[in-house]
């Protein structure tokens, strides 16, 4: 899919100063028990779902991909990008239907979401079904407490998500803002261009908390605008990430990964919703009819929508499961079409064209007290109705007019 398709207009400032945190989340172990997902390319995978407080090692409830949650209305400014990870199974919520916004997240839940959000979800399960061997001090811990999150630790380690010098994957320390923008420019490939840059100059009041190693990631998150600082100038590199927050990261840095995600399809409206369907029309002109699940969820106007604001028309993208559409995102609306308007005034005058129809017609209408002539230009495809006899000086006219242009002309009688 295009990647600028994915993305709406500006985010709140709210979003801007808060950006960049992480958070306990629900991710698959791949063990084939458990939520149905359907992984980045489109295939299904069926998921145990894990979360950080799951003492019992996560037991999936079989109901499938969830896009509503419990707690939406504490979701606020980052409803979006959450709904829009959680349809790729980049990010998910909780077995009891919460998704927890607030909740910190931990390195092993930023690591994984990193490497599903490149497409590598079905490398990182391969590996991991392979029984490969990590290197990490405490590989073993983690093997025993999250087995399913192996393969993702070796594929984030294949793709330098990891720095030479870390000898220990810490999977249940908090993820920082630090870690949390050094992970995602890496994923980005941008690890020689954060280098290249190690002597940039920070303006940040704690900018003597920022590590000299990671001072070239933060100025490239900075101008990859992943990350921002806090309306007191600061950046806070050490501070804890929320769910909300890494949702929001992880979605600003989807845009500017390469194109991986063959399970979206866009396109325009055909027509609107209609009986439980849509039909897009893609690039191509090829045209795919497609049911909607009855809990689809739909963004248009940068808000959560109903289908029956969908128009014929709207640019989308859209992501099914189980042959179902779960999520419609309205990335261009339909241009709003015209509205016809109604003059009503004393006709006053008219003038032919050469082929004798109707150019311009002149109305009079009452304005504070007093009178104005109008002049308006006339369609040459102008209906009258009415007596045309009747179309004097004087004699009221009710005119329809559309984009400026007079398309119909009333007598009234």
């Amino acid at each position: 899919m295009k990647k600028a398709m994915l993305k709406k207009a500006a985010v709140t400032s709210m979003a801007l100063l808060t950006l960049a945190g992480g958070a306990g989340s629900a991710f698959a172990d791949g063990k084939g028990n458990g939520h149905n997902e359907r992984d980045n390319h489109g295939g299904k995978n069926d998921d145990k779902s894990y979360t950080s407080n799951d003492k019992n090692g996560g037991k999936g409830n079989g109901s499938g991909i969830n896009l509503h949650f419990k707690d939406e209305q504490d979701l606020k400014w980052a409803l979006e990008y959450i709904v829009r990870l959680a349809s790729k199974g980049v990010f998910n919520g909780y077995e009891d239907g919460t998704f927890k916004p607030q909740q910190k997240i931990t390195r092993i839940e930023s690591i994984v979401a990193a490497v599903r959000l490149m497409g590598l979800k079905d490398q990182a399960e391969s590996q991991a079904e392979m029984g490969t061997k990590l290197n990490f001090k405490d590989a073993d811990q983690l093997k025993k407490k999250y087995p399913w999150a192996v393969g993702y630790v070796a594929v984030a380690l294949e793709k330098d998500l990891f720095s030479e010098s870390e000898d220990t994957i810490q999977a249940d320390k908090p993820a920082t803002r630090l870690f949390a923008a050094t992970l995602l420019v890496k994923a980005l490939g941008l690890e020689a261009e954060a280098k290249a840059k190690a002597n940039s100059t920070l303006n940040f009041r704690d900018a003597d908390k920022i590590p000299a190693g990671s001072v070239g990631y933060v100025q490239v998150a900075l101008e990859k605008n992943l990350i921002t600082g806090y309306q007191d100038n600061t950046f806070r590199p050490n501070q804890p990430v929320t769910r909300a927050e890494l949702a929001a990261l992880l979605d600003r840095t989807d845009t500017q990964l390469p194109d991986h995600d063959a399970a979206a399809i866009t396109g325009k409206l055909k027509a609107a919703s209609a009986n439980g369907s849509i039909t897009v029309v893609k690039a191509d002109n090829s045209e795919v009819a497609l049911a909607l699940d009855p809990n689809v969820f739909i963004f248009r106007d940068n808000v959560k929508a109903s289908v029956s604001a969908l128009k014929a028309g709207d640019e989308v993208l859209v992501r099914t499961y189980q042959n179902k559409v779960v999520f419609i995102e309205v990335t261009k609306k339909a241009p709003e079409a015209p509205q016809a308007t109604t003059q009503i005034g004393a006709f006053s005058s008219m003038k032919l064209n050469a082929q004798g129809r109707i150019s311009t017609i002149t109305i009079l209408k009452a304005v504070n007290g007093g009178t104005q002539a109008s002049e308006l230009n006339v369609s040459p495809d102008v209906t009258v109705i009415g007596e045309a006899a009747l179309l004097e000086y004087g004699h009221a006219v009710e005119l329809t007019v559309l984009n400026g242009i007079v398309v119909s002309i009333k007598v009234v009688s």
